[in-house]
């Protein structure tokens, strides 16, 4: 028993309760009343090469549950992808989908609150596509795909 008069699995379950309400608030409820995501920045997606020489490309995610843009092409070769949260209520993360490539790309961001912005770096060889999602909301259909070019 705590001060709280609950036994050791009483308390368990009560930060379960808490954990899973702040989960599923963070991901937002229903789409009543939502407005339009604003316009992307024209240069989202963009492949650029950094003085390093590493590529580089930024996309951003909102409340409308899509990667802007869904799709980016990059060569084998170093990558920094840096993923923009500007949505006002939704928390997003993003990881290349498990098993859906040629290869497996590890680096992941396990969590974006809005406003949030997070870069990974990891380098590709094999060419094809690979599959990208905000786990949170694949029932949503929020994917995309990086193709690495031959």
């Amino acid at each position: 028993m705590n001060g709280l008069g609950l036994p050791r699995r009483g308390r368990a379950l009560l930060a379960g309760g808490v954990l899973v309400a702040a989960v599923l608030t963070g991901c937002g409820g229903g789409t009543a009343g939502q407005e339009a995501a604003p316009s992307p920045d024209p240069a989202l997606g963009t492949v650029t090469t950094a003085p390093d020489g590493v590529q580089e490309v930024t996309l951003q995610t909102q409340d409308d549950y899509v990667f802007s843009p869904s799709t980016f092409t990059v060569a084998p070769g170093a990558v920094r992808l840096t993923v923009v949260n500007v949505a006002e209520q939704l928390t997003h993360n993003f990881r290349f989908t498990p098993g859906d490539g040629p290869a497996p790309v590890e680096p992941e961001i396990p969590l974006l609150t809005p406003g949030e912005s997070r870069t990974i770096e990891f380098t590709v060889t094999a060419p094809g596509d690979y599959g990208f999602e905000c786990s949170f909301h694949t029932q949503l259909e929020q994917f995309g795909t990086m193709t690495v070019s031959g």
